[in-house]
């Protein structure tokens, strides 16, 4: 393959093109010698690519003794953030531990899941923490039910009290494609507002805390264990068949943002950091095409740096 970075990015917005997609995109060896990225300064929805930050911040305090992961929590019936898995998709009331908690908000994006952590280590505190990173592009001001909540108001509707898919329908009486097209417009579609971050930056946040610089040693290694068990065979995974080890995780919202970011592992040192947010040209809510695209995205980027790392070793050794 290639290592000419303009051929690399033609093949990437071939991609794109083949798929109807727009795409802001970062890659870079976990050393930082070698990267490759698009628009990878711009603004973008993060979706529940923020869930790494709160997970981030969750297994610090616990490292530091503010909580304790085993401690069990008792999520009632009544206490459901709008999402189609985990806690969010259950009837009942659920008790849990805050270890498992992490585990579905990361594994399988659970929104409930996701907002009793939020709430619990304080958005501030999250925020705090980035920001001592030098992550200064990044902003989480809400959890996923104000995400969705502000999509939804700025309809001019009322707030929100149940949406159960809007592959099918809205709780305002809109036909689909006006739903969708309304949302896509608004603030919180075009990172104006909610939470956002750059793929510079998750790539910087994902490689401080492969190297146990986000946090304590021990922090950084129970993110890295939870997002090795990320649930997600459709995006960042189907780069490569077999091979290297790969963990990450996805973010999905209305009208069409397909996102993920994380870390490709060849062995030996050989390590890639990812953050791909596409956008889906026609706002659809379900495409497995753009799904697809993200793992095309990532092994393009990824086998150039790999090549021009090879490159870079070999004009060494016979220099």
């Amino acid at each position: 393959m290639s290592t000419n970075p303009l051929r690399i990015l033609a093949s990437i917005a071939d991609v794109c093109d083949d798929a109807n997609a727009s795409v802001a995109f970062h890659v870079r060896s976990l050393d930082g010698k070698f990267e490759i990225g698009s628009a990878a300064d711009a603004r973008s929805v993060t979706a529940s690519t923020y869930k790494v930050p709160v997970m981030l911040e969750v297994a610090a305090q616990a490292s530091e003794g503010r909580l304790h992961l085993a401690d069990r929590i008792k999520v009632p019936a009544d206490r459901r953030t709008i999402g189609p898995s985990g806690i969010s998709a259950m009837t009942d009331d659920v008790e849990v531990s805050i270890r498992d908690l992490a585990l579905l908000m990361m594994q399988v994006s659970d929104n409930t899941a996701t907002d009793i952590l939020q709430e619990m280590v304080g958005t501030e505190s999250i925020m705090s923490r980035l920001r001592a990173l030098g992550l200064n592009s990044t902003d989480i001001t809400t959890d996923c039910e104000g995400i969705i909540s502000l999509a939804l108001q700025e309809l001019s509707t009322e707030k929100y009290t149940t949406l159960q898919d809007t592959s099918t329908g809205n709780p305002f009486g809109l036909p689909e494609d006006e739903f969708v097209a309304a949302i896509a417009a608004g603030e919180s579609l075009n990172a104006r507002g909610g939470n956002t971050s750059t793929p510079r930056e998750m790539t910087e946040l994902l490689s401080l805390i492969w190297t146990d610089k986000a946090a304590d040693a021990e922090a950084c290694a129970e993110v890295r264990r939870v997002m090795g068990l990320q649930f997600a065979p459709h995006r960042l995974s189907s780069a490569y068949v077999d091979g290297p080890t790969i963990s990450g995780k996805t973010g999905t919202f209305l009208a069409g943002v397909r996102n993920e970011v994380g870390v490709v592992d060849f062995g030996d040192g050989d390590v890639y950091v990812v953050a791909i947010f596409l956008r889906d040209k026609n706002n659809n809510m379900r495409n497995s095409k753009v799904d697809a695209a993200i793992g095309k995205i990532a092994a393009l980027a990824i086998d150039s740096l790999r090549n021009a790392n090879r490159d870079a070793a070999a004009t060494a050794v016979t220099a």
